[in-house]
């Protein structure tokens, strides 16, 4: 029967609330106990006899002053005794925690709350502890649990022969085990993946932190290492001193090398990771980064360091007078970024190094991940920077000030530009003009260039090194051998541009859309008089200007057909577009435009420049169409088609011959009609894509560019396949078809282990150029990844030098590092 317990059975209340609220300290502090995140425990003969439970919703607060109420068989009171015992079946309910029991009593004179037979105490936040006896004193400070289970809402668990808690602070587990892991699905009783054995199981709740000693780690049930002692925060720690899971790996430049961190969590906005790397061909490199958060943004500082041991393998690799044949070389990164107010934000992100391949040669990728996200390598170059940024409903600014770091051996740093500011804003008025929408946008870019930065596009010079940044022969320093890259001294530009455009639909669904754009342009140069710059552009200084205004119309005409398999329709698109002839061409230096791919993305665009320096002039038509395919279930079918005209006047592309970089040669533009562009996809289904786009002559139809793309995600497998195939474009430098496949797969061959492996095979060269597989294996608890990656080091004094590199990397949960908030676990 169940009945509220009020003013009749007070001492019955009053200890089932003490067991409850004591329990539930218990419950904290053997959860406390736990480890730097999260953890599981086991043994061969496993104690965790837990069962598998979905994820509950957090249940609302009880009341603090709810009533108890008790269900039981039967009540009985021994008043001789002064005691009073819930028999059979005993479920109490107070303020939104349960106790079951066998039986509950509770004595007057000891002050002491004992449930004992299959106790279950569930917590109102989520907490589960079982035992066979639990006994507390009413001050909270004193109590044991015989056959102690612990389930906590975070997924760790723990088990112990005996749990005792004393001085309101301390609890040792007897015999404990601890584990972050799910039990079994198909067997609850079999040992997790990975569990701690200790002979005793210390938490001591003021530092939050676990101590187990005489510990045992185990993999399903076997022991492989055993530890004297070893300490870990509890789990309500989420950043906590201590050391972290070290890092193996083994190169062809440092040999074999372990790696282990330390986490010192300074303070709550605060910490310090410090790192030795011990490698058996170099010696020790040492790595440190410290992390400070503020009230409004976050900075770190990052630094790496070694004293080589063996410089001489990259003085026969680089040449004895690289600065990688050193004896010290190392890094220094820098990042930050801060809000002002709702709309803006400022940050830097800095970097030094001593030379171009320390950040590869030492697989140091943390250095660069905010340029290379997949952290499977090092980025093309560093990035020094200072930027301000806001963003408006409509409106976007940014104003930035940028130096390149070069991390190829062939880079040379004087040629590398410095970015005073580059500045963008554009913005779209929210209200209509002339019934059309208006939108405006400007850029301002300011840079120097200490040395030109030519490229050869001839065979000769190449052969030759005539292009190379010394030479001071300006009779080979000229078009038909190289390429002016980027021109030495000083260039600022300034660019205005305002677009309207309007839809307009006609009764039959003609779409309509007439456009006007007005560009200005204004630049001041003052271009150093280095050898060969004059063949290519005027030295001195000289200010210019030039203004493009242009009008157009764009025309589309879905036609939609239904029919029983599915739905298509084809839809023609024209362009027509009207405006001068491109002014200043060759006399504006070429910095941000020297990127040109005639394809099907850029078919339609006004201006096909992909940056300010230049600007498209001239009458042109773009014409195609598109059709589209839904058929029933099978999928959908987009096919793009089309080619640009030359109408009147200059083409901008054919004018390239005069930029100092010839932009616009080779292009498929360059001509009063230009190369065909197409791409064809088709997608059955969520499962598969495939994707091929190309360009092709004109008159032969010969294939100019061409790529095509599969990828597939079925079943355990995930595919992707992309193949290139390029013609050469000497006027650009490029003398050779480049042809080439990249694949990637990954395959899980169960629910938790993975395999994949990517390949990057050179069809000109016939070799595969990098490489990359590994294999590892996930899930709640433990993480592990065996990794094997190839590539190149390209240097300028020998041939392309081939590189290995093998890692393995492991993390348990609560036991290991976290990439937001680190907690370490002593040893």
């Amino acid at each position: 029967m169940a009945r509220a317990i009020g003013p009749v059975c007070p001492d019955l209340r009053v200890g089932a609330r003490l067991g409850a609220t004591l329990v539930a300290a218990l419950l904290t502090l053997a959860a406390a106990s736990l480890a730097p995140e999260r953890a599981a425990a086991q043994g061969v003969n496993n104690p965790l006899h837990f069962m598998q439970r979905p994820p509950q919703p957090k249940p609302p607060p009880a009341p603090a002053n709810g009533p108890m109420l008790v269900q039981a068989t039967e009540i009985k009171y021994d008043y001789t005794n002064n005691a009073v015992s819930a028999v059979g079946n005993v479920q109490i309910y107070y303020n939104g925690a349960t106790i079951e029991a066998d039986e509950v009593t509770y004595d007057q004179k000891t002050k002491r709350l004992r449930a004992q037979g299959n106790v279950r105490l569930t917590e109102s936040d989520g907490k589960i502890t079982y035992g066979q006896v639990i006994d507390l004193t009413d001050d909270y400070r004193d109590g044991f649990v015989d056959s102690l289970r612990l389930e906590t809402t975070d997924d760790t668990r723990f088990a112990a022969q005996r749990a005792d808690r004393t001085q309101g602070n301390y609890t040792v587990l007897q015999n404990g085990v601890y584990t972050a892991c799910e039990p079994c699905k198909d067997d609850p009783k079999k040992p997790p993946l990975w569990q701690v054995q200790a002979a005793r199981i210390i938490h001591d709740q003021t530092e939050k932190m676990l101590y187990f000693e005489d510990a045992r780690v185990e993999f399903f049930g076997t022991p492989l290492a055993w530890v004297p002692f070893m300490s870990a925060p509890d789990p309500t720690v989420k950043r906590k001193s201590g050391f972290l899971f070290p890092t193996v790996s083994d190169t062809t430049q440092y040999g074999f090398g372990v790696e282990i961190p330390y986490y010192w969590a300074l303070a709550p906005n605060a910490d310090i990771t410090v790192s030795t790397m011990a490698t058996t061909r170099q010696g020790e490199l040492f790595q440190g980064e410290w992390r400070h958060r503020l009230m409004d943004g976050a900075y770190s500082i990052k630094a790496a360091g070694i004293f080589q041991q063996d410089p001489g393998y990259f003085a026969a690799r680089d040449g004895v007078n690289s600065p990688t044949a050193a004896s010290f070389r190392g890094a220094v990164q820098t990042a930050g970024q801060f809000g002002l107010g709702n709309n803006w934000v400022w940050g830097w992100t800095g970097i030094l190094v001593t030379d171009s391949q320390f950040l590869n040669d030492y697989r140091r990728s943390q250095f660069t991940q905010s340029f290379d996200p997949f952290l499977t390598g090092v980025a093309a170059e560093g990035v020094s920077q200072v930027y301000l940024t806001g963003t408006g409903d409509r409106s976007y600014f940014d104003i930035r000030s940028i130096y390149f770091y070069g991390f190829s051996q062939l880079d040379v740093q004087s040629q590398l530009p410095v970015i005073h500011p580059v500045l963008d804003y554009s913005n779209v008025l929210a209200q209509q003009v002339a019934g059309g929408e208006l939108s405006y946008k400007i850029n301002l870019t300011s840079l120097n260039r200490q040395e030109a930065s030519f490229d050869a596009i001839s065979q000769t010079a190449v052969n030759n090194g005539s292009c190379v940044s010394n030479t001071a022969d300006t009779a080979v320093l000229i078009r038909a051998n190289c390429l002016l890259r980027g021109i030495p001294g000083d260039y600022s530009r300034f660019s205005a541009e305002t677009d309207w455009r309007r839809t307009l639909v006609t009764y039959n669904g003609q779409e309509i859309t007439p456009f006007f754009r007005l560009r200005g342009d204004f630049a001041a140069l003052n271009i150093d008089n280095q050898p060969g710059v004059a063949n290519y552009i005027a030295p001195g200084q000289s200010d210019l200007a030039r203004v493009m205004p242009t009008a157009g119309v764009e025309y589309r005409y879905p036609l939609v057909d239904v029919e029983p398999w599915g739905t298509q329709t084809i839809e023609p698109i024209a362009q027509l577009i009207v405006r001068p002839n491109e002014t200043q061409i060759g006399k504006f230096p070429n910095e941000d435009a020297q990127s040109l791919v005639f394809d099907d993305s850029d078919l339609f665009k006004i201006d096909k420049f992909s940056g300010w320096d230049r600007v498209e002039g001239g009458g042109r038509a773009n014409v195609g169409f598109q059709y589209t395919a839904q058929i029933n279930r099978a999928g959908s079918v987009n096919v793009l088609f089309g080619e640009s005209y030359q109408l009147f006047g200059t083409n901008s592309f054919s004018a390239g011959v005069n930029d100092i970089t010839n932009t616009g040669l080779n292009s498929g533009l360059d001509k009063t009609a230009s190369d065909y562009v197409a791409r064809v996809t088709y997608q059955p289904n969520s499962v598969y894509s495939f994707t091929a786009r190309g360009r092709f002559d004109e008159q032969t139809f010969a294939v100019e560019r061409f790529e095509a793309e599969s990828r597939a995600n079925f079943d355990r497998w995930t595919l992707q396949v992309l193949y290139g195939n390029y013609a050469p474009q000497p006027e650009l430098g490029f003398l050779f078809r480049r042809q080439g496949v990249l694949g990637g797969a990954s395959f899980k061959l169960t629910e938790n282990w993975i395999l994949l492996g990517s390949a990057r095979y050179d069809l000109y060269a016939s070799k595969i150029d990098q490489s990359r597989l590994g294999i590892g294996y996930t899930d709640d608890c433990f993480l592990f990844s065996v990794n094997w990656l190839t590539g190149y080091t390209y240097t300028a004094v020998s041939a392309p030098v081939k590189n290995n590199t093998f890692m393995v990397q492991m993390s348990l949960r609560t036991l290991g590092p976290d990439t937001l908030s680190p907690v370490g676990a002593a040893f």
